[in-house]
């Protein structure tokens, strides 16, 4: 069995440079080639039959020639020599793009250090970008000069070393060199192109490598396939295949200045030796390019998941495809190894050939978003409700990707309420309906908020259906103000006014609740017109009043301190958020003017509690109950002993007295009389002077 490698023959830098070339010749222009096109002696021949020859120097090349610049490329130097001169540039773009490396770190100071072989015409190229001072590096032995030690370091690869082999050196000179800066220059087709050698040589039992002895890339091919397939050979055409013994298991591959129709020929004189019923052709086209188109949908692959790229096999096209980390999802918190793995078969989208690497470029979200448009259509016809993940905010709203297509959401659309920083809703999974579609330009906006809305209306239908003073519900805390906290009790807003949300005096609703808090809460009133709802919060068994009900009787000597003044007595707080009053006529044991001449607010005093009236939510407290009044002396009752009194009877005769003895027995209530007498008489009745003369 002969298997041949996809990547075998021609780059793209090649294969761009020949046909470059070939088409002067079709023009009949004279064109001269500075230094051979490519490594390929066939090649050379065939061009130096069409009056194309390779000179060493611009000033060895005739002046009414056009001269070429082969895909090696060639140093600053050059250019300037061929000054005015008519050129064509067929330079490598892998290997232009080393050349503005070098040249942009060089005049930035950097030292310059190339990995590859320092006689290669590529490698000498790239040297003359930096005035030749770069240290090329191609073993690993080679010792870091001194002066790159210290310095910051640019290192850049030839475009077909080995990557192996330039990791090891990169290793290397970063042991020596403390600053680096590391550019990976080896060209994609080179890395694929080694890749399959070194997996096809291990499923060999003898392995072809074609291409010419010059040719550095064809080297390193039959270098790693002679590492795993010891019956290897390097041949540069079919003439100088083996007279052995097939083998059972053969493997073809091919260096990158390698024509098609050279590998054409090793292949067929290897398939007459054939024991099976496999044609030339089918082996060939196992290597050959198929035609792809623009636009082309087909099926691949995956053969590598790199961290930006995915590498797929088109299934027989020449070129690996190339399947970068942004063309294969707009989500960028995904990885490609998140969502695709080595042997996955996925559907790709042909985008073309890249002309500055040479390979199939494909996108898979352009394919996904086709299919996904369909989706889009027919859901916005139906009204349907898609789920999508929001991956960026831009200006006005914010980007919603589903099933790879975006949909624009406005601002306003994005949410139930305004969103102030559309930032935070990057990476959330919403809910929306399509409310626009324009064909022409693709374009999509969706709503969050329709749906929202909708919902909320049936919730609130529901609401009011069941709705009465009383009942109770959870909630759940949506907005504060300075008036107390709105809370959502299933897709309607009730008020729970400031003065609801706790029994203590409060200054903001932030002192009690937050926004996301769930509240056991009742409805206190509702108007079904005005659509207004007042929430109460407080529990009743939390009253300060009723707590207090339970604790304070009449006549109770209550600790409490005075919290404030009035002029017609002090209020006392007996217990949190329950005052009673003292009256200015309580205060003290003696009249006084107000209550700040006995009192001072926060002073912690005791009262007697003289009333209470809990439906009016007052208690009367008195101090002066509590001060004890002086003791009357006591008086000795002397009992009373029978009196006689004295009659005179006057006679007309005055010599002669009569007298005549009368007794008189003492009564308590005669007693209380005269005291009551004694009493009065001893109130004292100041009479001016004036009015004690006319008294008198």
């Amino acid at each position: 069995m002969i298997r041949v490698a996809k990547t075998a023959g021609f780059c793209y830098g090649v294969s761009r440079a020949v046909d470059g070339v070939y088409t002067e010749i079709e023009k009949k222009n004279k064109i001269a080639v500075l230094g051979p096109l490519i490594h390929n002696r066939q090649v050379i021949e065939d061009l130096a039959a069409k009056g194309v020859y390779s000179y060493d120097s611009v000033s060895d090349i005739p002046e009414d020639c056009t001269i070429v610049i082969r895909a090696h490329g060639v140093s600053k130097d050059i250019y300037d020599a061929i000054g005015e001169r008519k050129y064509i540039d067929l330079t490598c773009p892998f290997v232009s793009k080393i050349h503005r490396i070098v040249s942009d770190y060089y005049e930035k100071g950097y030292k310059i250090i190339i990995v590859g072989d320092k006689n290669h015409p590529e490698v000498i190229g790239i040297n003359g970008w930096c005035g030749g001072k770069a240290l090329v590096i191609n073993d690993l032995n080679d010792e870091i000069d001194r002066n790159f030690a210290d310095e910051n370091i640019c290192i850049v690869a030839q475009t077909t070393i080995n990557r192996d082999f330039f990791g090891q050196i990169v290793q290397n000179i970063k042991k020596t060199c403390k600053s680096t800066l590391i550019f990976d220059t080896i060209c994609n087709a080179t890395k694929d192109r080694q890749k399959e050698a070194d997996e096809l040589s291990r499923i060999s039992d003898m392995m072809i490598v074609i291409g010419g002895r010059e040719s550095s890339n064809t080297r390193k091919l039959f270098e790693i396939s002679k590492h795993n397939c010891p019956v290897t050979y390097h041949i540069e055409t079919f003439e100088d295949l083996p007279q052995e013994k097939t083998y059972n298991k053969i493997g073809i591959t091919a260096g990158a200045s390698t024509p098609g129709s050279i590998i054409e020929e090793v292949v067929k004189a290897m398939s007459e030796n054939l024991k099976n019923e496999e044609s030339f052709a089918e082996l060939f086209e196992q290597y050959e390019s198929k035609t792809l188109n623009n636009g082309d949908i087909i099926d691949g692959k995956v053969v590598e998941v790199r961290n930006n790229e995915v590498i797929v096999d088109l299934g027989g096209f020449k070129y690996n495809g190339q399947l970068s980390a942004d063309q294969l999802t707009d989500d960028p918190s995904l990885k490609p190894s998140d969502i695709v793995k080595e042997g996955d078969t996925i559907k790709v989208y042909v985008v073309g050939v890249n002309d500055g690497e040479g390979k199939v470029v494909l996108s898979r979200k352009k394919l996904v978003a086709m299919e996904s448009w369909n989706k889009i259509k027919a859901a916005y016809e139906e009204e349907k409700i898609l789920e999508g993940k929001i991956i960026k905010a831009v200006k006005g709203g914010v980007i919603a990707l589903t099933d790879g297509s975006q949909v624009f959401i406005p601002a306003r659309q994005a949410s139930g309420r305004f969103v102030q920083d559309l930032q935070s809703l990057v990476g959330t999974t919403v809910n929306y309906k399509i409310i626009e579609i324009d064909e022409r330009r693709r374009r999509v906006i969706g709503s969050v908020r329709v749906i929202i809305e909708a919902e909320r209306k049936e919730k609130e239908d529901k609401f009011w259906a069941d709705a009465e003073v009383g009942k109770k519900y959870q909630g759940t805390v949506k907005s504060l103000t300075s008036f107390g906290a709105f809370v959502d009790i299933g897709g309607v807003d009730g008020l729970v006014h400031i003065s609801e949300l706790s029994w203590n005096k409060i200054k903001h609703p932030s002192e009690v609740v937050k926004e996301g808090d769930v509240l056991d809460v009742y409805i206190k009133d509702l108007n079904t017109e005005t659509k207004k709802i007042s929430l109460g919060f407080k529990k009743i068994e939390d009253n300060p009043w009723t707590i207090a009900q339970s604790k304070i009787n009449l006549g109770d000597t209550v600790k409490c301190k005075i919290v404030r003044m009035m002029p017609f007595g002090a209020f006392a707080e007996i217990m949190p958020n329950v005052d009673g009053l003292i009256h200015i006529s309580q205060i003290a044991d003696r009249r006084i003017g107000k209550p700040e001449d006995v009192l001072t607010i926060g002073e912690e005093v005791e009262a007697k509690v003289t009333d209470l009236n809990w439906d009016e939510k007052k208690i009367s407290l008195s101090i002066r109950a509590l001060i004890p009044t002086p003791e009357e002396p006591e008086i000795e009752e002397t009992p009373v002993e029978p009196q006689k009194a004295e009659t005179l009877v006057y006679s007309t005769d005055p010599d002669v007295e009569v007298e005549e003895e009368i007794e008189i027995e003492p009564a308590e209530d005669n007693i209380e009389d005269a005291a009551a007498e004694k009493a009065e008489v001893e109130e004292t009745i100041e009479v001016e002077p004036e009015e004690a003369a006319d008294a008198e």
